[in-house]
């Protein structure tokens, strides 16, 4: 089927209280992993692509190969930008294809990033495409963002509320105690913030920072009301282990069919893991 916005897809998953999973993915064979896993277990998807990657690939290549693993797959998938700064990069992304996108202007006071946000959804909106956005600052690295512990804040639920009238967004990114990349000891989720922000809002919520997150905590974020869950770090680390992996056993091997197969094996092995985490498994049917 086409790439969907993810839209419909996340209000179903907030309403029915499971969470959707969202792969950020680098090279051809990560997208294939994850879209056979979402396959196998019958779960939605939705696939990401940082900026770093964009840049690195170019969105028209993404969304193509993303239009056609969509194309052959029976599940319902959505390609969304993650992680954007510029209005201008959003709409190229919408442009080529992608059906999701996230303007990031947490950096900026409240009432600018309120602007950003509301002048990007309504770009979006002509074209059908999820908006999501952030509030407070998640902390850690993901590919070129850094925020240092220091720098981060938790997301205040009044302002939840407010943002999401003065905006209209589709989906909300509060940071809430999880990080990007893999946690040094166990995440400090505020789990009573979660539950503050998802009674004042409507919309679905984001936990970014999935990455190392026990199950435990997954699953009680989910009962809370977040919809969807970002992961990256865990990924790449599997995609890279194997191919180490791969020339640790044989150091002359020089065929990029061996050691893709089994890198797109491990990715595939942790977006199955991750699904079952978030409830999405058999919920591709679900509307």
């Amino acid at each position: 089927m086409a790439l969907v916005s993810s839209t419909q897809m996340l209000r179903t998953a907030r309403e029915q209280g499971y969470c959707v999973g969202a792969f950020n993915v680098h090279t051809m064979e990560m997208l294939q992993a994850v879209v056979e896993a979402a396959c196998e277990a019958n779960a939605p998807l939705i696939l990401q692509t940082t900026v770093g990657t964009v840049r690195h690939l170019g969105p028209e290549y993404v969304a193509a190969i993303a239009r056609v693993a969509s194309d052959e797959a029976r599940v319902p998938i959505a390609l969304h930008l993650d992680h954007c700064h510029e209005e201008e990069l959003i709409m190229r992304c919408i442009e080529a294809g992608y059906t999701s996108v996230m303007i990031d202007a947490s950096m900026h006071p409240f009432a600018e990033n309120a602007e950003m946000t509301r002048r990007v959804v309504e770009l979006a909106r002509e074209h059908g495409v999820n908006v999501e956005a952030e509030l407070g600052k998640v902390g850690g690295v993901e590919d070129d963002l850094v925020v240092d512990d220091a720098d981060a804040a938790l997301a205040d639920p009044i302002e939840c509320e407010r943002f999401i009238e003065l905006t209209g967004v589709d989906t909300l990114a509060p940071a809430i105690g999880t990080a990007h990349g893999i946690y040094k000891g166990e995440p400090r989720i505020d789990f009573a913030r979660i539950e503050e922000i998802a009674r004042r809002v409507s919309v679905p919520l984001v936990l970014h920072g999935g990455s190392g997150i026990p199950e435990e905590q997954v699953k009680r974020a989910v009962q809370l009301g977040m919809a969807k869950m970002n992961v990256a770090t865990e990924l790449r680390i599997a995609f890279s282990q194997a191919i180490k992996g791969v020339f640790d056993n044989n150091p002359q091997e020089n065929d990029p069919r061996t050691y893709m197969k089994q890198a797109k094996q491990a990715v595939k092995e942790v977006a199955l893991a991750k699904m079952e985490m978030c409830g999405c498994v058999g919920k591709a049917s679900v509307r």
